[in-house]
């Protein structure tokens, strides 16, 4: 049995709806479940592999699975998607360069039948710099409006100083795919 089966095997509750970060090497997904986890965000490597939290939010507990974002890393992906009862895609909103590979393989993600239906959040993170683009250009960048089998919500975030983490989760928290 491999370690990834036995995590599995560990989840506490069928009852504890289970929340899957996303995106591409270096948007802060891990600094955002740092941050979720009221741990320090700045404290941060890449994640090779990845990391398993169990936060607390209106009286429920949500598994919370942060699996890195380095292009070796994303054909394993799908390993994770199952049980998933919301995706949240973390983009870099400062590197402008990499937001077409990030629509991309955002594009992919909603593709996978393992993953239908299931509401989406985008963060849009690193809002606090000032080259960041608004939640709305990135929208539109990633044809967010294009998606109609499923609910979506793009909220414009830091990791770094919590700014929009609590909105994107009560989003989350409202809308979360139901276990099938």
């Amino acid at each position: 049995m491999g370690l990834l089966t036995m995590l599995r095997k560990m989840k506490k509750s069928d009852t504890e709806p289970r929340l899957l970060i996303l995106g591409l090497d270096n948007s802060g997904k891990t600094s955002i479940l740092k941050n979720l986890s009221d741990e320090d965000p700045m404290t941060t490597n890449p994640t090779q592999g990845f990391n398993v939290k169990t936060i607390d939010r209106k009286d429920c507990k949500i598994n919370v699975w942060d699996i890195g974002g380095q292009k070796a890393i994303r054909s394993y992906w799908k390993n994770y998607f199952d049980e998933t009862n919301c995706l949240v895609y973390v983009v870099d909103s400062a590197d402008k360069k990499r937001m077409d590979e990030s629509g991309q393989e955002l594009l992919e993600l909603l593709q996978d039948e393992k993953l239908a239906g299931v509401p989406v959040l985008v963060f849009g993170n690193k809002q606090d710099l000032v080259t960041a683009m608004k939640p709305q250009e990135i929208g539109e960048v990633l044809n967010l409006a294009d998606i109609r089998d499923r609910r979506w919500q793009i909220q414009g975030c830091s990791a770094k100083t919590g700014e929009g983490l609590s909105a994107g989760l009560e989003w989350v928290m409202d809308n979360l795919k139901p276990a099938s």
